[in-house]
């Protein structure tokens, strides 16, 4: 392990409720489901995690409820040796919560509450300033307001520094924000809201990535889940394959794949090799259920 390479996260912080099902419900239906649990998430927080186990040193810009979650997930934070110093506890709102179900094939899906987390405001972004400027990278998603994304991207690019945009959940952004960005990491379906290209195989990703990159952005990742990454950088393009395992819960695998990749990227690794080792901790994650409790640390990989 090289020296820690410092990393500021910015995003949400939620408390993730689970339930294992056999089968999704349709609308309508109530089902008996399986195994209940309570586990801390959100794609800031799991992100943040995911650096911080996989040797990043990490700061996590984020807003919580002052209440029982809240209280858990900072001291949650803390124990992995995140810098908290920028997390808020807000008394007027709650903690995002997200409501989660998990089929038998490991799929799932996702409602969000955001809570807290709709507070974080773009006066925090430059109350972070400092943070800022001692960061050797920036990653931040899509669970917080658009206009503070802009914000932290717009300033980011001022300061010089790499900024890396995971744009989940799917949704709409505005053109000037792509020039800002180091590296944007979309799945498939972010591919398709961001470009209109419904992306299914290695072409269909290339297509989507050359638009991407005509946006504007410097490095372009699209997570395929057991497919692996196609890859578009100024010395590469193609996709970079992932081992197949027996999926039990899907839930934070982007997340773990982002976090595991900023690391490998501020230590050093090109974008080939930050991808692979990506790949390989988000493969891992898959195996175990929950966000943040099946994220790896450095040592299983």
């Amino acid at each position: 392990m090289k020296n820690k390479p410092k990393i500021l996260v910015i995003g949400s912080a939620n408390m993730d409720m689970v339930i294992k099902t056999d089968n999704f419900p349709v609308p309508g239906e109530t089902i008996i489901g399986g195994q209940f649990s309570l586990i801390p998430g959100g794609k800031g927080a799991n992100q943040a995690v995911a650096a911080a186990r996989l040797g990043g040193e990490v700061s996590f810009l984020a807003q919580l409820g002052d209440d029982v979650f809240g209280a858990q997930n900072l001291e949650n934070y803390q124990k992995e040796g995140i810098n908290t110093s920028l997390i808020k506890l807000n008394p007027g709102k709650p903690s995002g919560v997200a409501l989660i179900t998990v089929d038998h094939t490991g799929e799932n899906t996702i409602i969000v509450a955001p809570g807290a987390n709709a507070s974080l405001s773009v006066d925090d972004i430059h109350a972070a300033r400092n943070f800022f400027e001692v960061a050797n990278v920036i990653l931040i998603q899509l669970e917080i307001q658009l206009p503070v994304v802009f914000e932290a991207c717009k300033l980011a690019f001022s300061l010089g520094k790499k900024i890396i945009l995971n744009p989940a959940p799917a949704t709409d952004l505005q053109p000037e924000i792509f020039p800002f960005l180091f590296m944007i990491t979309p799945n498939e379906t972010e591919t398709e809201r961001l470009t209109g290209v419904k992306v299914f195989d290695e072409k269909t990703a290339e297509d989507a990535s050359e638009i991407l990159m005509a946006k504007g952005v410097q490095n372009v990742i699209i997570t395929m889940g057991s497919a692996g990454a196609y890859v578009h950088t100024g010395e590469f393009k193609g996709v970079i394959p992932t081992k197949k395992v027996k999926a039990l819960d899907t839930t934070a695998a982007g997340d773990t794949f982002n976090g595991a990749l900023v690391v490998a990227l501020v230590n050093g690794d090109g974008i080939k090799e930050a991808v692979d080792f990506a790949l390989k901790a988000a493969t891992m994650s898959v195996t175990k259920m929950g966000a943040q409790s099946s994220i790896p640390y450095w040592k299983d990989l």
